[in-house]
C-alpha cells in the first residue's frame, strides 16, 4: 500500500531533481568565465548567498537537529558542492581585490555556521528546539533568496518585456516551490512550507507575467532587430565618413 511516507519520499526525490536543475542553471555562465579566463562584471554575491543557504539547510536536515529529513540533506549537500565549484572558478579568474572579498565573506560564513552548530548542539537539548532555531534562520534566508526575482518582475512590468526573465528558470522555480511545499505538508513543516510556498507563488507570478507580456516582447524584439538592420545598412556610409574625417585629420597633422 502506498503510504504518506512513500508519497513524501517520491515528492522529495522529484524536488531533488528540480532543485539540482536550478543549481546547475549557472553552468553556461561559468563556462563563459572559464573560456574567457575572466569573471568580467559578474558578481559572486548570489553564489556566496546560496552556499550559506545550502549549508544551513544541511545543518537543519541532520538527524540530531530535524530527524527524517535526509532528502533535504542530499539536495542541499549537492548544492553546497556545486557552489564550491562555482566559487573556486570565480576565485581563480578574479583579480586580487575580488578574491579577497570572496575569501573574507566565506570565512565569515564558516565562522557563523560553526558557532551556530556548536551553540545549537550543545545548548539546545531537544530536536524540537534545535529545529525551531535552525529552521527559523533557514526560513529567513530562503525568503530573502526567493524575494530576489521581485526586481526582475518590476522590470518586466515597467518595460512590458520578458526578455530578461528566462522562461525555464521561472518554470523550474515554480515547480521547485510546489514540490518542496508539498513535501513540507507530510508531515507539516512550517520552516520548509513558508519559504517554498512563497517561492511557488512568486514563480507562478513570473509565469503569469510571461504569458501576459509574451506578445509585446515579440513586438519589442522585432522592433529592435529592425533597428539593428537599419543601423547595419547605414553603417558603411557612416564608417566611410569617419574614415575620411580621420584621414583629413592625419593630413592636417602631417602638413
Amino acid at each position: 500500500m502506498f503510504s504518506k511516507e512513500d508519497a513524501r519520499t517520491v515528492i522529495g526525490i522529484i524536488g531533488n531533481i528540480i532543485s539540482l536543475v536550478l543549481f546547475l542553471s549557472p553552468v553556461p555562465t561559468f563556462y563563459r568565465i572559464w573560456k574567457k579566463k575572466s569573471v568580467e562584471q559578474y558578481s559572486p554575491v548570489p553564489y556566496l548567498a546560496t552556499i550559506i543557504n545550502c549549508a544551513l539547510w544541511v545543518l537543519y536536515g541532520l538527524p540530531m537537529v530535524h530527524p527524517h529529513s535526509i532528502l533535504v540533506v542530499t539536495i542541499n549537500g549537492s548544492g553546497f558542492v556545486i557552489e564550491i565549484v562555482y566559487l573556486s572558478l570565480f576565485f581563480i579568474f578574479s583579480d586580487s581585490k575580488k578574491r579577497l572579498r570572496v575569501v573574507v565573506v566565506m570565512v565569515m560564513e564558516c565562522i557563523f555556521l560553526a558557532v551556530l552548530a556548536i551553540l545549537v548542539l550543545t545548548l539546545a537539548h531537544t530536536t524540537k528546539l534545535r529545529s525551531t532555531i535552525v529552521g527559523s534562520i533557514c526560513m529567513a534566508g530562503n525568503i530573502m533568496m526567493y524575494a530576489s526575482p521581485l526586481s526582475i518582475m518590476k522590470l518586466v512590468i515597467t518595460t512590458k518585456s520578458v526578455e530578461y526573465m528566462p522562461f525555464f528558470l521561472s518554470l523550474f522555480s515554480f515547480l521547485n516551490g510546489v514540490c518542496w511545499a508539498s513535501y513540507a505538508l507530510i508531515p507539516f513543516d512550517p520552516f520548509l512550507m513558508a519559504p517554498n510556498g512563497m517561492g511557488a507563488l512568486l514563480g507562478l507570478a513570473q509565469l503569469i507575467l510571461y504569458a501576459a507580456f509574451y506578445k509585446s516582447t515579440k513586438k519589442i524584439m522585432a522592433a529592435k532587430k529592425a533597428q539593428g538592420q537599419v543601423g547595419l545598412t547605414e553603417k558603411p556610409g557612416a564608417d566611410t565618413n569617419n574614415q575620411n574625417s580621420h584621414a583629413t585629420q592625419i593630413n592636417i597633422g602631417e602638413d
